[in-house]
């Protein structure tokens, strides 16, 4: 009898919450220790593709504005500077050529006429090649040989005023020194002309000669 109250009061004494308790406290420690990480890796991943997905609009806009700006660039560099580079190429010439040009038609000595004659002409084209030719035989040769008029001319500045494929308008400012049989100290004169050019062949030539 003392035996069973024994075991009967040890088993009244045992609480059944503290039990309960316990057996709770291991079953949250396990889970605690093992599936509480794994929870939150998997809510960590879950919310990372969400703001990945949230903002994969605005990294393809970024990407878009990034590759229209490469196709702008590239157009700019490959077609824009082309061009400009090429309209750049074509001033020079047209420059080069008026500049040339001018020199050699306001440019001659009575001892070598014939060929500043001839080098002017080969910087001419159309009308006013005819024009120059006529003026020259009937008005520039007989003074230059009559009064020993030599000419020559220097170019201080062209600039272009029009430019286009095949005709251009160049504005050049020069100075001519002047002597003659009469005025044997050198004479100089500031001008300016517009030289209308027209692309012969490839090559560019005067086709008006006009004072400014």
């Amino acid at each position: 009898m003392t035996i069973g109250h024994v075991e009967d009061q040890d088993a009244t004494d045992i609480d059944p919450t503290t039990v309960n308790a316990a057996d709770q406290d291991s079953s949250d420690t396990v889970i605690g220790d093992e599936g509480a990480p794994a929870a939150v890796t998997i809510d960590a991943r879950r919310n990372w593709i969400r703001r990945a997905m949230s903002r994969w609009p605005l990294i393809v806009i970024g990407l878009l504005l990034v590759a229209a700006g490469a196709v702008t660039a590239g157009l700019y560099f490959g077609q824009y500077r082309h061009d400009q580079q090429t309209n750049d190429t074509t001033a020079k010439s047209a420059i080069t050529a008026a500049s040339d040009g001018t020199v050699a038609i306001l440019s001659y000595a009575p001892d070598k006429l014939e060929s500043d004659l001839a080098a002017a002409k080969s910087h001419l084209t159309g009308e006013f090649l005819t024009y120059y030719s006529k003026f020259t035989d009937q008005i520039v040769a007989p003074a230059a040989k009559t009064k020993a008029v030599t000419t020559q001319a220097t170019v201080k500045r062209a600039v272009i005023a029009e430019l286009h494929p095949d005709s251009a308008r160049v504005l050049v400012f020069l100075d001519q020194t002047t002597t003659s049989k009469d005025a044997p100290e050198p004479v100089q004169t500031a001008s300016s002309v517009m030289v209308s050019l027209s692309k012969v062949h490839g090559t560019w030539l005067i086709s008006a000669f006009d004072p400014m």
